[in-house]
């Protein structure tokens, strides 16, 4: 079993299953009690020559997004977005959280791209691979950049995010506001900040995601709570206790999905159960594959964010029956791009 590191989700380096060649650790040689200094987080530049991507997903709620950044050191072990570092030539695992890659060019890009005539204006999501205020957004300032772009069209925007610091963005984010164009779901996946802290090591503990949302409703932006992942047989008991310190906290819209372990996270999970989940191991994986039709994932359309069966349908219940308990809206906020704007159209009419 690969040995613990201080500060990291994964804990090993699996191969990519593009490479021909790889190179694993003979397995007498690793201590499974041994704490490793984590490695050192690299940033490195990413020279993408476009920045909103768009997907055509029945069951994603967004048509366009925007990620200043790939990879993500947050670290979440679940995440089902590690598999996207091995199409770069890395890994799933530490790579994807200690390999960091920086698109400098984000808001002058999407500057450029709103400023063309053929763009229609809709609502864009940031976040929707990676997270956009992970740590190395404290220093670049790239997703606040890209607000500044967003609110200076008047653009609508939709993030998601298990970072406080989202927060800082509060004057952008309710300027959009008063023209119906943002909305923030903070993500929280439990309550409990041991666990939190090993599931997610490097993302805001749970009490500083909820701080950050009574911040943003405050500053008048609309702010919501995104139960995700739900991992059955370990967080779906908690499912109540969230929404209820989620409202209290200001939100007043909330969603969930259910935890989904594409390709390689398969793997990583199930040594993260090993390390911090040992005798519950086998009943979380059996109560995700009820859930993916006797998988650990299930792709399909329709299935992939809320799952099927007994106990899938029982989590809905409960999700709706707290919702309505605590008067959330399962719904969020329906956004207008009536109000869009490009800056140099509106100084030319000053000559109509």
């Amino acid at each position: 079993m690969p040995s613990n590191l201080k500060g990291r989700g994964s804990a090993d380096n699996p191969r990519n299953r593009f490479d021909i060649l790889h190179f694993e650790r003979d397995p007498e040689s690793i201590d499974p009690d041994d704490l490793s200094p984590s490695p050192t987080t690299e940033l490195l530049s990413d020279v993408s020559r476009t920045i909103i991507a768009t997907n055509d997903s029945p069951d994603i709620g967004f048509d366009a997004s925007i990620n200043p950044y790939r990879g993500c050191e947050h670290g979440c072990i679940y995440c089902y977005a590690r598999p996207t570092h091995e199409f770069l030539g890395f890994s799933a695992g530490l790579d994807f959280e200690s390999k960091i890659l920086v698109k400098h060019d984000a808001p002058a890009l999407l500057r450029k791209t709103l400023s063309k005539p053929g763009w229609v204006p809709r609502t864009i999501a940031i976040s929707g691979v990676t997270d956009a205020y992970q740590p190395a957004e404290r220093k670049l300032k790239l997703t606040r950049n890209c607000l500044e772009v967003l609110a200076e069209f008047r653009n609508p925007v939709a993030i998601i995010t298990k970072s406080k610091l989202v927060g800082r963005d509060a004057d952008l984010l309710a300027d959009l506001a008063t023209h119906d164009a943002s909305a923030v779901f903070l993500s929280i996946t439990t309550l409990d900040p041991d666990l939190a802290r090993s599931l997610e090591p490097r993302a805001s503990s749970p009490i500083a995601r909820l701080a950050a949302i009574s911040a943003l409703r405050a500053a008048g932006v609309p702010v919501g709570v995104m139960v995700a992942p739900v991992i059955p047989g370990l967080t779906e008991h908690e499912i109540p206790a969230i929404l209820r310190a989620s409202a209290e906290a200001g939100a007043t819209f909330a969603g969930f999905t259910i935890v989904r372990l594409p390709l390689g996270v398969a793997d990583l999970f199930a040594q993260w159960l090993d390390r911090h989940a040992a005798l519950s191991k086998e009943k979380i994986l059996n109560r995700i594959r009820d859930m993916r039709d006797g998988s650990l994932n299930d792709p399909r359309f329709g299935e992939r964010m809320r799952g099927s069966g007994p106990f899938a349908e029982l989590i809905r219940r409960l999700f709706d029956t707290s919702a309505a308990r605590y008067g959330l809206n399962t719904h969020g906020p329906r956004l207008s791009a009536a109000h869009f704007r490009r800056p140099g159209d509106e100084q030319m009419r000053l000559f109509d």
